[in-house]
């Protein structure tokens, strides 16, 4: 049997779902719990991984070395945010088009979905579940925000733990809704789409180098077709390097 072909790393935040609030009261509640420190902070979180967002918010809350809390504060923010699951069900929602997308997506032969979010694995994970949109995603080859704090690392590490399970892939594609998750791709040399249900617009993630750049995912069919079938990259455009630079 040929392995599959097309692997795509799904962001969460505005790209699948809106949590209506909860995780980011999952995370200062797990805040406080850690430090003893009531929380004060003002979390933007917006295509930034969780390992690189901690430590501001720490310094910003007077801790200069967070080094030392980020373990058990990891843990707690997994333990709260799974303690809200219904609360996320009841109050979030998900996007246009998505649960019809991913379940089409998952029926094509030679395509496998997985996460590439900056959410801690576990809170990444809880959300994507608290929506009954996992069983459409190998997320044991996701990439998060507890792998490293450079985001196209975590489409390096996802596409290795990939290819280690299902074996090599034509065409990797990094869908997100942020300028960026089009800069992880870019920077790990894979397909990059945009989707302008999130903070950037759809000409500023074009600006950003997007290949393909979607107002939503409400045109199911065009939407399939396009993840699922083709190259989605210009064939003459130069190759990108597949290892991750150091930096945002």
């Amino acid at each position: 049997m040929l392995p599959p072909a097309r692997l795509i790393q799904w962001d969460v935040d505005r790209t699948l779902l809106v949590g209506g609030g909860v995780g980011v009261e999952a995370f200062a509640a797990a805040f406080t719990a850690v430090t003893g420190v009531a929380w004060a902070g003002d979390l933007q979180a917006a295509g930034r991984t969780d390992l690189s967002l901690a430590p501001e918010l720490f310094a910003q809350h007077g801790i200069a070395d967070a080094g030392p809390y980020l373990r058990p504060f990891f843990a707690r923010y997994g333990a709260e945010s799974a303690a809200r699951a219904h609360l996320m069900a009841a109050r979030g929602t998900l996007l246009p088009g998505v649960p019809d997308v991913l379940a089409a997506l998952h029926r094509r032969p030679g395509v496998v979905q997985t996460l590439v979010t900056g959410n801690i694995r576990a809170v990444g994970i809880g959300k994507v579940a608290a929506f009954g949109l996992d069983p459409y995603l190998d997320t044991a080859v996701g990439g998060y925000g507890d792998d490293h704090p450079v985001r196209s690392e975590l489409v390096l590490r996802s596409r290795g733990r990939a290819e280690a399970a299902h074996g090599e892939f034509t065409e990797v594609v990094v869908v997100g809704d942020t300028v960026h998750d089009v800069g992880a791709a870019l920077a790990a040399g894979v397909t990059a789409v945009g989707v302008a249900t999130g903070p950037a617009s759809a000409a500023e993630l074009a600006d950003a180098g997007a290949h393909h750049v979607l107002d939503d995912l409400s045109d199911v069919d065009g939407v399939v077709a396009l993840l699922a079938t083709g190259r989605l990259r210009d064939e003459a455009a130069p190759p990108q390097p597949r290892r991750s630079p150091r930096g945002h």
